[in-house]
């Protein structure tokens, strides 16, 4: 009989995850082919798809899965870090760290985890449920991390790290092709700071949409205009989408100003 490693046989977190039946055991091991993650313990990767709302509902005693998304987005962090040292030898620490700040961002590991399906494995309270938390990006990336931490509990940091790059150098990539999603709200507030030394301010215009259909609409002050509205189904999302406007228009202004060259650069090669 195979002994398990002793870092799961000290571990009580398993032990915390809901029964897992024969219905639930066929979801996991789908998962499993699906996303090409290998458990020796269902019991780790149930639990990594347990939300709080879940286990609040539940009310036994069953744990949720943010430990396991503390110790999976260190996991993460440090298999990126690691690749973008090596992959990488010439670029110096600030583009390593401006590249790891877009891949291991909530809207790249929430795309990932929609790809593999995530959501449809996710546990999740009624109450969240009816508010449509199987497509929130802050959920979906969460348990993406939580898998990465169960993985590590579970098989140690060699096959962590190949599920995590499975994934992630394909958004390297995206990045070094700048065919990734940019983080406006940063390039703005980098921009702003630089030419103006002041901050983009954000301010909400109007909400539409019922409580659990809510759209966001957001305006953003720079230097004493405004741009916008940006809107989205959270602030977050809606001042992304101001921050993209503002940015863009002020570089084209930028960009058409006497003695500067006609074509634009990059957003990311910064303003």
């Amino acid at each position: 009989m195979r002994r398990l490693p002793k870092r799961l046989l000290k571990r009580s977190d398993a032990q915390a995850a809901p029964e897992i039946g024969p219905g639930r055991r066929e979801e996991l091991m789908l998962f499993q082919r699906h996303s090409g993650a290998k458990f020796k313990s269902l019991e780790l990767l149930n639990l990594a798809f347990c939300h709080r709302s879940y286990a609040n509902e539940r009310g036994d005693g069953t744990g949720n899965n943010e430990r396991l998304e503390f110790l999976g987005d260190s996991v993460l962090g440090l298999a990126v870090a690691e690749h973008l040292y090596e992959e990488l030898p010439d670029r110096p620490e600030g583009d390593l760290a401006k590249i790891k700040s877009f891949v291991v961002s909530e809207a790249s590991l929430s795309e990932i985890a929609r790809a593999i399906r995530i959501d449809n494995f996710i546990l999740i309270g009624k109450g969240e449920e009816y508010s449509g938390g199987r497509a929130k990006r802050a959920i979906l990336a969460d348990a993406f991390e939580a898998v990465v931490g169960a993985l590590f509990l579970d098989s140690g940091f060699r096959e962590s790290r190949r599920f995590v790059l499975s994934f992630l150098v394909p958004e390297i990539e995206k990045v070094l092709d700048d065919r990734h999603d940019k983080d406006y709200k940063t390039l703005l507030q980098e921009y702003a700071q630089k030419k103006y030394r002041i901050y983009p301010k954000y301010s909400v215009t109007k909400k539409t949409g019922p409580d659990h259909d809510r759209v966001f609409w957001m305006n953003v002050e720079v230097a004493g205009k405004t741009y916008g509205p940006g809107k989205g189904s959270n602030k977050k999302q809606a001042e992304q989408a101001a921050a993209c406007l503002a940015y863009e228009a002020l570089k084209t202004a930028r960009d058409r100003s006497p003695g500067r060259p006609r074509k634009g650069r990059s957003a990311d090669s910064g303003a």
